[in-house]
């Protein structure tokens, strides 16, 4: 069992930045692939990126490449959604994940473990 809380999500101008925190609960967070996921209003949970358990591989979802940075640290059980250039389509509600499965899987299914959410707006 892990718990998940988020952090960092807020109100930003397009272009800008916000790095959002994901808390983990638990002695075995290095064992999780991570990931953040996040939902519009009126829109399926759309996969945004994950980090593999030893923070070696990342992977990220085609609307945000280039512009988004998952990082892992298992020494404080944390993993971060740094996220630039924010476009008005990133608003949506963010959600860090955890999965016992392996980083190749993005699919929502895939994960076992779900925070609350951050919302994140970014104005035009």
């Amino acid at each position: 069992q892990v718990q998940l809380v988020e952090s960092g999500g807020g109100l930003v101008q397009a272009g800008g930045s916000l790095r959002l925190s994901c808390a983990a609960s638990g002695r075995t967070f290095s064992s999780f692939t991570m990931g953040w996921f996040r939902q519009a209003p009126g829109k399926e949970r759309e996969f945004v990126a994950a980090i593999a358990r030893s923070g070696d591989r990342t992977t990220y979802g085609r609307r945000v490449k280039g512009r988004f940075t998952i990082s892992k640290d298992n020494a404080k059980n944390t993993v971060h959604l740094q996220m630039r250039s924010l476009k008005p389509e990133d608003t949506a509600v963010y959600y860090c994940a955890a999965s016992w499965g392996m980083i190749g899987d993005t699919s929502r299914s895939g994960y076992d473990y779900w925070g609350q959410g951050t919302q994140v707006t970014v104005s035009s």
